[in-house]
């Protein structure tokens, strides 16, 4: 997985988005948060394991690949689980200004900025609006995956038997 942030930039509220693309498969988790702290991430981090479960998170995460921002400077609670003493996931980082050991995760950053433009205030963007902008982006077909959609391959990815996690579930 590769991670990243997306915020409103100068004269903006804090809050921002946190993206977090799957490389092969092109699934988009993208979520609010309040601001862009390490502390912030965390509890996010922490949240989406809580709803998934422990087995299932390490499963799904089983690395993530971050730039080197403030926001992911705290490898040991990123990595440290809430639901066991197992570690949840591996952090890596790209090397500084080579976002292309990313480009997964920028792709689908542009992508979003379709949706919510760069001037736009993301403290006053809805987490329903959020949460569409991630449902259409999973349920977008892909020439790179044979015309399936994200959420379908990934499906296929991870085989019979996998539960997709309620916030992938695509909201009608």
């Amino acid at each position: 997985w590769e991670m990243d942030t997306v915020y409103s930039g100068k004269g903006g509220s804090p809050a921002c988005l946190l993206t977090l693309t799957e490389r092969t498969v092109r699934v988009e988790i993208t979520r609010k948060i309040p601001d862009r702290t390490a502390q912030s991430v965390q509890a996010e981090l922490d949240a989406m394991e809580r709803q998934m479960g422990s087995r299932t998170f390490r499963d799904l995460f089983k690395s993530i690949t971050a730039d080197n921002g403030a926001e992911f400077s705290d490898v040991e609670a990123l990595e440290r689980s809430v639901l066991c003493t197992l570690p949840r996931t591996r952090l890596y980082f790209a090397h500084p200004y080579c976002s292309s050991e990313r480009g997964t995760n920028e792709n689908h950053n542009g992508i979003i900025r379709r949706f919510i433009p760069k001037a736009t205030d993301i403290g006053k963007v809805s987490k329903t609006a959020v949460r569409q902008t991630q449902d259409w982006m999973n349920t977008y077909p892909r020439k790179i995956l044979n015309g399936l959609t994200p959420l379908v391959a990934l499906a296929h990815q991870k085989g019979e038997g996998f539960l997709l996690p309620s916030f992938l579930k695509v909201v009608v």
